[in-house]
C-alpha cells in the first residue's frame, strides 16, 4: 500500500512523496489540465504546540512546586493548572538524562552511559547516540512541527565538537531546524560559548548580558516569527538554559533578593523542605526525613567565620533558581499573548539529576580549582571563599555552593547528582500543563515515571505512531511508555513496573514498588573504589503495590528509602539483584566502568607534535594540543605596518588560560591561573613595523619535571620571515622588569623574576574554553581583553600555532578522572 502524508499510518520518515499519476495535457491552458493542490507536511488535526523545559542541576527539594523554599512563581502558576508527578526519575547526570529524554530510549541504549568526555569503546558508553535512536525533534519535524533548541546541549561527542565537525550529532542534524546555544556541560553565564546552527556567536563583553535571559528573548523571537510566518503549523520547544548548574552566576539586581533568607542553614532547611513537603502532599504525611549525610557537618559546627560565606553561596542559588524560572515565564507568557496557550503542551522538568555536590566542602570560588584537583590545605581554601565572598554570583566569579547545600536541595531523599542508586540523585519535580486535557483532580500524580517516558507521551499527544524507519535507517523499539492517560486519570494503574540505574557504579532496580540499591562511589571521591563484589545492597519499600492475594503489604510504605529492610527480606533482595544484572544486561550497561584508566580515552590527538591555526580561527578546547605541564612554543607570522596592539593567539579564558599579544607595540604574553593569580612577559623592545611579514614566537619552558602545575619561565622572540636558501635564527626581544599592563590586581608579575611563571593549570583551563586566532571574545583573560573595545590585531595574523617540544608530566588517573567527572 503506497504511504501518504494523508495516511493516518506514519511509521516511514520522512514520509515518502506520493508521484502525481493523473493525466497530462499538451497544453496547460486546456481546461483538462488540473492538478492537486500541493499540500504542506502537517501533523495529524489538533496536534498541539509542544514546549519542553529543562533546568540544569536542580534538586527536588529545591523549588517551591514542590517543597522548596526557593520561589519559582511560573513553576507554581502552571502547577496550579496542570499536574505536579511526584515520582519522576532522572539518571542521576547530564548527558544521560539529556540523551534518554530526547532519543526515548535508556541512556545505555544510545551509547551515552555517562557524560560525553568520559567517553569509551563500550557500547553503552560510546557517548554517540546512534541513528537507530531518532529523536523527537528528527520525529516531529518529519511529521510537519517547526522544531528548535535553546540552551545547553551535551550530547555531542568531544571529538565533534571542533570547527571541522563532523556535526552528525549536533542540534541541527538530530532534528532541530533552529539551534541557539552551547555545546559543554556547562558555560559561564556572562561569556558564554555561543552557536547558532554550527557557528559561533560572538557575545557582548559589557552591559547586562545574561545568557538565560539572551536565550529567553531568543525563544520569543522564534515563536513570534513562527507563529507570524506559518500560524496553522505547531512547533516543538526544547528550552534547556545552562542555569542552575555552576557557575552559579546572575545579573546585578538578582544579588541580594534572598539576603538574609538562608541564615538558619542547612539542617534547618532540610526541615523546613520537609514539613512543607507533606503539607502540599508532594510527599505523604508519614514520609521520614532521611539523615544528613555522614560526611557533611552539622550547621551549628560550623566555625562563625564560615557561616557568612556559606550562607551567601546558597543565597546566591536561590536567586540563580528564581531568575531561571523568571526567564522561563517569559516565554510562557508569549504563548498567552499569542492566543496558543490553550494549545501547547507544556512539559516543565526542574532539575536533569539532583543538586549538585561537586562544590566541595565549603563551595568554591572557582570550579576549576577543583576540576584541576588542586589540593589546598583548608584553612587556604576558606580564606579563598572569604576574601571572595563579596564577588561570587558576578562575572568576577566561577563559584558554586558547598556539599551541605546539595542535600538540602534534594530533601527529603538521600546523595545527590552523580548517585543514581538513590532518589536524591534520579527523584526531579515534572509539572504538566495543558488546558482542556487534563483532569487535575488533586493535581498530583504518584505514578512512577522516567525520562524516557517523556518522547512518547508527545507523540501520543501529537496523534503520531512510533517510526519505524528514519532516513532509511530502522529504528530500534523506543524504551520508554507514554503516561498521556495519568492527565486524565489520576489514580491510572502504575505503567512502568520496573526500572534501572547506574552511574559509575552506583546501581539500583525499581520494580513494582520495591527499590535496591547500592553505593559504589561517593561524587567527592576520587581516588579509587571498593570491588563490585564487596558493595553492601539495600532494600526498601517504596510505594504500595496491589498484591495478587489482595494481602496488605507487611511494611508501611518507605517513600524517603529512609528504613533498609534487606536483613528481613534477603530472598526478595537477592531477586531484585538478579533482576537488576538481567536488566542491565539488556540495556548495554555491562561492563560497569570505574577503573579510572579505562575512563581515560579522550578526543584523538592532532597529528604531531604541532597544529596551526588560521586568521579567525576558533576551536574548542578538546580539539586544542595539548600543552599542560610541559614545554612548548607558539609562534606566529604577523605584519605591522604601524604601531601594533592586540590579540595574536588566546586559549581559555578569565578563570584561567594563556595569551600572546601585542599591546603598545610590545608582545606580550599573559598566564591566567585559575582566575586567582596573573603572570605577564613582556618584551623590551619593540616589534618592527614594515609591510613585509616577520615570525614572532613565545617559548615556554616548563621546570616542573615530573610534577603538574608547578610552572615555568617565558622567552620572547622575533626573526625575519625565511626566504628560499636562507635561514634566519630568531632573536631574542628581552623582557622588561615592571611590564605595561595597568592596573590588574591579580598580577603577580612583579613579586617573581621577568618571564617566571610559578603556577599553571594541571588539566583544565574551563569546561567551555576555546582558542582564538587574531582577535579574543568571551571571558577576558586579563583587563587587556576586556571591555567593548576591539582587541583584533590591528595588522594581519597570516597563521599561528602551537609546537609541543617537551615531554609531558605524568598526570595521574586520580586527577584526570577528577577533572573529566567535574564536567557535567
Amino acid at each position: 500500500m503506497p504511504l501518504d502524508r494523508d495516511l493516518p499510518k506514519r511509521e516511514i520518515l520522512p514520509i515518502p512523496d506520493r508521484p502525481y499519476v493523473g493525466p497530462v495535457m499538451y497544453n496547460a491552458a486546456d481546461p483538462a489540465s488540473v492538478f492537486p493542490p500541493i499540500e504542506p507536511i502537517r501533523p495529524p488535526p489538533n496536534a498541539p504546540n509542544v514546549l519542553l523545559i529543562l533546568i540544569d542541576d536542580v534538586g527536588f527539594g529545591a523549588a517551591e512546586p514542590f517543597g522548596g523554599l526557593i520561589r519559582t512563581p511560573t513553576a507554581t502558576r502552571l502547577a496550579e493548572n496542570g499536574l505536579k508527578f511526584t515520582r519522576f526519575h532522572t539518571t542521576a547526570l547530564c548527558s544521560p538524562t539529556r540523551a534518554a529524554l530526547l532519543t526515548g530510549r535508556n541512556p545505555h541504549s544510545v551509547g551515552m552511559g555517562c557524560i560525553t568526555e568520559l567517553y569509551t569503546g563500550a557500547p553503552g558508553y560510546s557517548s554517540m547516540i546512534p541513528n537507530t535512536a531518532a529523536s523527537i525533534a528528527k520525529i516531529l519535524r518529519y511529521n510537519g512541527y517547526s522544531t528548535a533548541h535553546f540552551g545547553k546541549c551535551h550530547e555531542v561527542p568531544v571529538w565533534e565538537t571542533g570547527p571541522s565537525g563532523p556535526f552528525d550529532h549536533w542540534p541541527i542534524y538530530m532534528g532541530f531546524e533552529k539551534f541557539y546555544g552551547f555545546v559543554a556541560g556547562e558555560t559561564n553565564q556572562f561569556y558564554p560559548t555561543l552557536y547558532d546552527g554550527t557557528t559561533y556567536i560572538e557575545t557582548p563583553h559589557d552591559g547586562d548580558y545574561h545568557l538565560t535571559t539572551d536565550l529567553a528573548n531568543q525563544t520569543i523571537k522564534w515563536i513570534e516569527q513562527q507563529k507570524a510566518m506559518a500560524p496553522d503549523k505547531p512547533f516543538f520547544i526544547y528550552f534547556a538554559p545552562g542555569a542552575t548548574h555552576a557557575p552559579h552566576q546572575i545579573p546585578d539586581d538578582w544579588l541580594d533578593k534572598y539576603n538574609g533568607q538562608f541564615d538558619f542553614g542547612w539542617d534547618e532547611l532540610r526541615m523546613r523542605i520537609w514539613q512543607t513537603q507533606r503539607s502540599l502532599g508532594v510527599i505523604p504525611p508519614d514520609a521520614e526525613l532521611t539523615d544528613r549525610n555522614q560526611y557533611i557537618p552539622p550547621w551549628a559546627e560550623v566555625s562563625d567565620d564560615m557561616k557568612r560565606p556559606l550562607r551567601r553561596e546558597m543565597e546566591l542559588y536561590a536567586s540563580f533558581l528564581e531568575q531561571t524560572d523568571y526567564e522561563v515565564g517569559r516565554v510562557i507568557d508569549t504563548l498567552r499573548d499569542l492566543g496558543i496557550m490553550d494549545n501547547t503542551l507544556i512539559i516543565y522538568i526542574l532539575g536533569d539529576n539532583g543538586a549538585s555536590a561537586e562544590g566541595t566542602f565549603v563551595g568554591t570560588f572557582n570550579e576549576m580549582i577543583g576540576f584541576n584537583n588542586i589540593q589546598m590545605p583548608p584553612e587556604e581554601q576558606e580564606n579563598i571563599i572569604k576574601e571572595n565572598i563579596d564577588r561570587f554570583g558576578t562575572k568576577e566569579a566561577y563559584n558554586h555552593y558547598a556539599i551541605g547545600w546539595a542535600q538540602a536541595m534534594c530533601t527529603p531523599y538521600q546523595w545527590t547528582k552523580q548517585v543514581a542508586s538513590y532518589f536524591g540523585g534520579t527523584r526531579n519535580g515534572m509539572i504538566v500543563h495543558w488546558p482542556g486535557h487534563v483532569d487535575r483532580g488533586t493535581g498530583l500524580r504518584h505514578q512512577f515515571t522516567y525520562v524516557i517516558d517523556v518522547l512518547p507521551t508527545i507523540l501520543e499527544a501529537a496523534g503520531l505512531p512510533e517510526p519505524l524507519s528514519v532516513d532509511g535507517v530502522l529504528q530500534m523499539p523506543i524504551e520508554g511508555t507514554s503516561f498521556l492517560r495519568t492527565f486524565t486519570d489520576q489514580d491510572a494503574p502504575e505503567f512502568r513496573t520496573t526500572q534501572y540505574f547506574e552511574m559509575f557504579g552506583n546501581r539500583g532496580i525499581y520494580h513494582e514498588g520495591w527499590t535496591a540499591v547500592t553505593l559504589h562511589s561517593k561524587p567527592w571521591d576520587w581516588q579509587s573504589n571498593p570491588n563490585y563484589e564487596g558493595d553492601k545492597w539495600e532494600l526498601y519499600y517504596t510505594y504500595p503495590w496491589p498484591s495478587p492475594d489482595g494481602k496488605k503489604p507487611p511494611y508501611a510504605v518507605d517513600w524517603t528509602q529512609a528504613v533498609n529492610l534487606a536483613d528481613k527480606e534477603p530472598e526478595r533482595l537477592a531477586q531484585l539483584k538478579n533482576l537488576f544484572e538481567i536488566t542491565a544486561a539488556r540495556y548495554n550497561v555491562f561492563p560497569l566502568n570505574d577503573e579510572k584508566t579505562e575512563r581515560l580515552e579522550q578526543p584523538p590527538p592532532p597529528v604531531g607534535a604541532k597544529q596551526r591555526y588560521v586568521d579567525g580561527s576558533f576551536v574548542s578546547d578538546p580539539c586544542v594540543i595539548n600543552n599542560f605541564n610541559r614545554s612548548f612554543r607558539i609562534t606566529a607570522e604577523i605584519t605591522t605596518e604601524k604601531e601594533a596592539n592586540g590579540a595574536i593567539l588566546a586559549r581559555g579564558n578569565d578563570f584561567g588560560g594563556f595569551g600572546l599579544y601585542v599591546k603598545n607595540g610590545k608582545l606580550t604574553y599573559v598566564y591566567n591561573y585559575l582566575g586567582l593569580k596573573r603572570y605577564y612577559a613582556q618584551a623590551r623592545d619593540p616589534l618592527p613595523q614594515r609591510a613585509k611579514s616577520y615570525e614572532v614566537r613565545m617559548e615556554f619552558t616548563y621546570t616542573g619535571g615530573d610534577l603538574m602545575g608547578l610552572g615555568g619561565t617565558v622567552k620572547l622572540l622575533v626573526r625575519e620571515t625565511k626566504e628560499p636558501g636562507v635561514v634566519y635564527e630568531f632573536d631574542d626581544l628581552g623582557l622588561v622588569a615592571s611590564p605595561d599592563i595597568g592596573e590588574d590586581p591579580l598580577d603577580e608579575t612583579r613579586e617573581n623574576e621577568p618571564g617566571h611563571i610559578v603556577e599553571t593549570n594541571p588539566i583544565i583551563f574551563n569546561v567551555d574554553a576555546f582558542l582564538m586566532v587574531g582577535k579574543k571574545t568571551g571571558g577576558p583573560l586579563c583587563p587587556d581583553f576586556a571591555g567593548s573595545g576591539d582587541n583584533r590585531f590591528t595588522g594581519k595574523v597570516h597563521w599561528a600555532e602551537i609546537e609541543l617540544t617537551g615531554e609531558p608530566a605524568e598526570v595521574s588517573p586520580e586527577h584526570k578522572l577528577h577533572a573529566l567527572e567535574a564536567i557535567q
